[in-house]
């Protein structure tokens, strides 16, 4: 069994992940969008939109400033001369993926036709199901509360009694987009607006079938990839896999060479990286992370490769948040050294920094330089004139200095 290093480790999973390549000097095209998304495979969809929604920031963390209609055009719309590139569905959470990896999903749309969505859902609500089948097909796309207009006899729909929130038509729509009947044709305002999934994806990639062993394998063999080095678990996470699904994919790509087991300095656990993995010989990418990165996602695999504890602090009541509502890492050089807690402040046309906190170890002027660079250019991406910085933090006197630097 190989052995790397602690830094090894990290510098080969930043460079899996995109950054350690240099962002391209003119606009941000389809081509980059596509080469992307072949490597990191999904965007994860999130409501949250306090800075930016989720799904735009990690192309913005890799390629750089973007024009936000590439991405849209790509997942939300269709010609004959720029085919639809993204689709959505449960590939990680939420998230977009590349229309031809649709099929690798079939696995999972059984499970949940079959399972307890189907089970509690669809078949306790046959004949909704059906109708909201047949008013897609009629409507063309639609939003949840479209359809059940479309549906209502009488006054509107109760709310649903397995959430509050929703009424029961968007509940079996839910169902019926995770068992793959309907999918989402565009997005108006974030609002996803059904079809049915023949007349939005074409016909070869919903014609075609591919078995769970297989369909699991080429996830963990993707995971592997997007990931450059990965314990078991970290493979699984990826793709939400079950341990019985993955275990068993892991040993037979390591039997049949495509994976090789390493131990990883200071993990407890065996690691596994591509057949034929080259080590980068230097540190190397810059970005500002959203909280929903495919670098950061899995919490525990972030504690291992950078020594840096992240939670996600929404739901926490303001007066116990540590660092914030909406906190992005920073990485220098390879190394998370920081976080930020950010805000698009549209009224005052400027990206807040709420707060702002250096990691051990790392010196706050060097963090600070780098940082107010890229905070400046996330607020030009973001079409606000400019950045503001709060006073909370250990980080916040250095960061209004270098951002004042920056300005003059």
């Amino acid at each position: 069994m190989s052995a790397l290093s602690a830094v090894q480790a990290r510098r080969i999973a930043v460079a899996a992940q995109g950054f350690a390549e240099a962002k391209p000097n003119g606009a941000v095209t389809r081509a980059h969008l596509r080469r992307l998304i072949s490597r990191i495979h999904v965007l994860q969809l999130d409501s949250v939109s306090v800075a930016v929604r989720a799904h735009y920031a990690p192309v913005f963390s890799r390629l750089g400033p973007y024009n936000r209609d590439v991405l849209d055009r790509a997942a939300w719309a269709h010609s004959a001369r720029s085919p639809r590139l993204l689709v959505e569905y449960w590939a990680h959470e939420a998230a977009l993926m590349a229309v031809d990896d649709w099929p690798l999903m079939r696995w999972r749309m059984r499970q949940y036709r079959h399972g307890r969505w189907g089970t509690h859902i669809v078949k306790a609500n046959l004949e909704l199901a059906d109708k909201i089948v047949e008013a897609v097909a009629e409507l063309g796309p639609s939003t949840a509360g479209q359809i059940e207009e479309h549906l209502a006899t009488g006054p509107r729909g109760p709310r649903g009694h397995w959430w509050g929130s929703r009424t029961d038509t968007k509940w079996v729509a839910e169902a019926l987009f995770a068992a793959g009947t309907l999918t989402t044709a565009t997005r108006v305002g974030f609002a996803r607006h059904y079809d049915l999934a023949e007349r939005v994806l074409p016909a070869e990639v919903v014609a075609r079938e591919v078995d769970e062993d297989d369909a699991v394998r080429e996830l963990v063999r993707r995971a592997a990839a997007a990931l450059g080095v990965a314990t078991e678990p970290d493979l699984r996470d990826y793709f939400r896999l079950a341990p019985s699904q993955a275990k068993p994919a892991v040993a037979a790509l390591v039997a049949e060479g495509e994976l090789e087991q390493v131990e990883v300095d200071g993990w407890s656990a065996p690691a596994y990286l591509p057949a034929g993995q080259t080590i980068p010989r230097r540190d190397r990418g810059t970005a500002l992370l959203c909280p929903f990165d495919p670098l950061i996602f899995f919490r525990p695999r972030v504690e291992r490769l950078f020594g840096f504890r992240y939670r996600i602090e929404i739901y926490t009541p303001a007066n116990k948040r540590q660092f914030g509502y909406y906190v992005w890492p920073f990485l220098l050089d390879g190394e998370l050294v920081g976080r930020v807690d950010l805000k698009a402040d549209r009224s005052a046309d400027v990206l807040q920094v709420v707060s702002a906190f250096v990691e051990a170890g790392h010196s706050p002027a060097r963090v600070a330089e780098a940082l107010a660079r890229e905070l400046q250019t996330m607020a030009g991406w973001l079409g606000l004139s400019g950045v503001t910085v709060g006073k909370r933090g250990d980080l916040a006197g250095a960061l209004r200095k270098a951002i004042g630097i920056a300005r003059t």
